[in-house]
This record gives C-alpha cells, sequence and structure tokens, in this order.
C-alpha cells in the first residue's frame, strides 16, 4: 500500500505514457460499439453492403436480434463493472493493483474484440447468433478488466484538481485519437474493396489491424508506468455492497450519474448512426463517417484550451450545461438534414465543427469531475466510483443498441430514412434531459 509520504507527483512524461493506454483501449474497443449494428444489420442503399449473417426481422414485434444481444451484452458488461472495481480496489500486487488486471485482459480483450466480427459462417444461421453471443459476452468481461482499473488510476495519478483536469485532457485527446483511427475501418474498407476484396473480407481486415495497433497502446502503460511510484492508493478493505452504499450516499453524484446516462444515450445515438446519418440523411459514401469524425475530433482539439481555462474560471458545471445544448442543437439539424438548401458535404464539415465545443467537454470534465469527488471522499474507493460511472454508461450504452436498431424497422432506406429521423429526435430529448439532471449537481 501506497502512503502520501512514499510517492512522487507523477511527471509529465509518465502521464502521457498512461494516456496511450486509453488510446488504445479506445481503438480496440470502437468496432464492437460503434460497428457492430452496422456490421450485422447494414443500411439499404441498393447495394448489399454486407452478407445476411444474424437474423433481420423483428424479434417480439419491436426489438432485433442484433439489438437484444449487444443489450445483453452491455448489460452484463455493466453488472460486473463494480464487481471488478471492487476486487481492483482490494488487490494486492508488487506490479501495482491496477496494472495488474490491465495485464491479465489486454490480450484476450483484443482478440476477442476481432472474433465478435468474425461468426462461423458467411450466411445467415443460428450458429452465428451463438457465436457473437459468446464472443460478446467475453468481449466485455475482459473490456472491463481493463478498464475499470485504468480509470481508477485518474483520481490516483491526479494529487490535486489541477493534475486531475490535465490528466483527463490528455486521456481525452489519446481517447480522440482512438476514436478517429477507428473511424478509419470505414475508409480501409472502401480501399480494401477497391483491391478485389469482398466488403465483409474487408471491414473484418480492417479490424483485425486497429485492433492489433490497439492491444499495442494498451501495453504500454502495463509495461511502462510505475504505479507503485506515482499513485495514492488506499487499500480498501470494504466488501462489494459496503463500497456501493458509501458511493451511492453521495447526493451530486447521483444527479452526475442520471445526466451521464443521458449523454451516453445521445452520443451512441451518434455513434451508432453516423454511418446512416451520412449514407442516408446526407446521401454519402460510407467513407465520410471517417472524414466526420477526423474533421469534428480535430477541430474539439482547439477547444481543449478553452475548456481547461472555462473550468478553473466558471467551474466544471457550467461547461457541461453549454455543451448539452450544443449538442441538442446539432442533433436538430441531422434530423432535417434533407430539407436543408445546403451542399451535403458543406453541412457534413459544419456539424463535424459545431460538434468540436461538446465533444471536448465530454471528453474532458466529467473524469475530472469524478476524480474530485473521488478525493473527497477517499481513494480507497477510487476503483469504485469510477466503477459505478462504468455501470452508468455501459447501461446507457445497452439501451442505445437496443432501441437505435428497433427504430431503423421504422425505415433504414434512401427511399424511407423515418428511423434513422427519429433516431435524431429521440438523442435531442436525452440532452435535455442529461442538461436537466446536470443542473442539480454540485460541484465539490
Amino acid at each position: 500500500m501506497n502512503t502520501s509520504n512514499a510517492i512522487l507527483r507523477p511527471p509529465l512524461s509518465a502521464l502521457l505514457i498512461y494516456a496511450v493506454g486509453q488510446f488504445g483501449w479506445s481503438l480496440t474497443s470502437f468496432a464492437a460499439t460503434n460497428l457492430l449494428v452496422y456490421f450485422y444489420m447494414p443500411p439499404e442503399t441498393g447495394n448489399a453492403v454486407f452478407p445476411s449473417l444474424v437474423f433481420q426481422g423483428p424479434v417480439l414485434g419491436l426489438l432485433t436480434l442484433i439489438g437484444l444481444l449487444s443489450a445483453v451484452g452491455r448489460l452484463f458488461d455493466a453488472v460486473i463493472d463494480p464487481i471488478v472495481a471492487n476486487w481492483s480496489d482490494r488487490k494486492y500486487s508488487v506490479m501495482g493493483k491496477r496494472r495488474w488486471f490491465m495485464a491479465v485482459s489486454a490480450v484476450p480483450f483484443a482478440v476477442t474484440a476481432y472474433l465478435v466480427f468474425n461468426p462461423p459462417s458467411a450466411a445467415e444461421n443460428a450458429g452465428n447468433a451463438v457465436w457473437l453471443a459468446a464472443c460478446l459476452l467475453l468481449y466485455y468481461f475482459f473490456f472491463t478488466l481493463y478498464l475499470i482499473p485504468y480509470t481508477a488510476l485518474i483520481a490516483e495519478l491526479g494529487h490535486d484538481k489541477r493534475d486531475r483536469l490535465r490528466i483527463s485532457t490528455l486521456i481525452s485527446i489519446s481517447w480522440a485519437l482512438g476514436f478517429m483511427v477507428g473511424n478509419g475501418a470505414y475508409a480501409l474498407q472502401s480501399w480494401w474493396e477497391g483491391m478485389g476484396m469482398s466488403s465483409l473480407e474487408a471491414l473484418q481486415r480492417s479490424i483485425l489491424l486497429l485492433s492489433g495497433i490497439g492491444l499495442a497502446g494498451m501495453l504500454i502503460p502495463v509495461f511502462f508506468l510505475r504505479e507503485n511510484r506515482y499513485a495514492l492508493q488506499e487499500q480498501s478493505e470494504h466488501p462489494l455492497w459496503e463500497s456501493l452504499r458509501i458511493v451511492f450516499k453521495n447526493r451530486s453524484f447521483r444527479y452526475f450519474l442520471l445526466s451521464d446516462l443521458m449523454y451516453w444515450l445521445a452520443l451512441n445515438f451518434i455513434q451508432l448512426g453516423i454511418g446512416y446519418y451520412i449514407t442516408l440523411l446526407l446521401d454519402l459514401d460510407k467513407s465520410y463517417a471517417f472524414v466526420f469524425s477526423l474533421v469534428s475530433f480535430l477541430c474539439s482539439f482547439a477547444f481543449y484550451w478553452p475548456v481547461n481555462w472555462m473550468a478553473r474560471r466558471f467551474g466544471k458545471k457550467k461547461p457541461v450545461l453549454w455543451a448539452f445544448w450544443v449538442f441538442a442543437v446539432l442533433f436538430g439539424v441531422v434530423a432535417t438534414a434533407k430539407w436543408w438548401p445546403i451542399p451535403n458535404q458543406l453541412l457534413l464539415y459544419g456539424l463535424a465543427a459545431g460538434a468540436a465545443f461538446p465533444l471536448a467537454v465530454f471528453g474532458i470534465l466529467p473524469n475530472a469531475i469524478i476524480g474530485d469527488v473521488v478525493a473527497a471522499e477517499g481513494t480507497k474507493f477510487s476503483g469504485m466510483f469510477y466503477g459505478v460511472r462504468a455501470f452508468t454508461m455501459k447501461v446507457g450504452i445497452s439501451l442505445a443498441n437496443l432501441l437505435f436498431p428497433s427504430l431503423l424497422l421504422l425505415g433504414k432506406s434512401t427511399q424511407n430514412p423515418a428511423g434513422v429521423q427519429v433516431a435524431a429526435v429521440l438523442a435531442i430529448v436525452f440532452c435535455m434531459l442529461g442538461w436537466r439532471y446536470f443542473r442539480q449537481f454540485e460541484e465539490s
């Protein structure tokens, strides 16, 4: 166990090593988070993007098979978040209690991320559904085993509010880089298709390449971060339910979780829907999904310093409230994109630039906010606070994965994009609810 007298404030080099891990898991998780529906329930543009691999019709009248499998996987992921958090808080290892989990999970996390997109048959059958369900459960287990201990280090490496804001900024940049590189899967798919590959093989090869790069990033902090030298840590002896009771006792944190749930619902309606918004509402090639992500995240970097300044000047609450409003306006533009008298490419670039501010805010401030809460409560619960936040995040992602494919049943074709438009409208509702809940949050 570390004590405050035995550790050093981490230098920038150590924080950069730590941030590379965020790039790694962001890139490795990109496909399963953002391409699953696109791969197993592709948009109907006149030509088959992929062969039908699982049942495409409605299940129980309203749901879809891919939506159910994805939601179940995410719910499993969410349920084990606090369990892994408690394991990590109570763990002792000579290499560091967080790095131990990161070391044992990185390789199987990357492998299962690839296997999710490699069903045993290239034709629709029940075996593919069973394979996908099993791979998703394994993928989410190893994802959580890496992510929860990794994020707990934000509060432990950040010795004061300024440090925590600095760390949150660095990992926001590295997450955005991972997300941008992940969106390159669309462009890589088109490139390999141009070389004669089928769409199926082209996307699978893209995911294999990106998962390998992500694995390398995840292993950097495992090998090179000196956790025992820099992390402020206390050993927890609290059982799971006692730790959860302490975390949920914090009223402001409960409101943060409610607003965060709405944010993740809205964000995943962007991530799940980007291929549909691009091809069906803007009538552009799917490769423009990468262009959108590249432009939005590059522009968001220009807001990183202003967001840091605003957080120091006004506190962290006001920028988050403003960001919810900006996201809501952007979703309104997306929902009505077919009726705007603006060239589609210009509208795409405008939306990408407009997303820069909220992406910067939500990329930086939530992790710093949780770090401040942890500092007030004690670092022995660091893993649990971030684990509960991850639970909320994954519930939001699960609901998005359940809802979004069902909305597509209303229409996901060029002639009838009603389902895609309704999804954008529903995202506006999520943003407004998130704004309302976060108004009740009190900064520590």
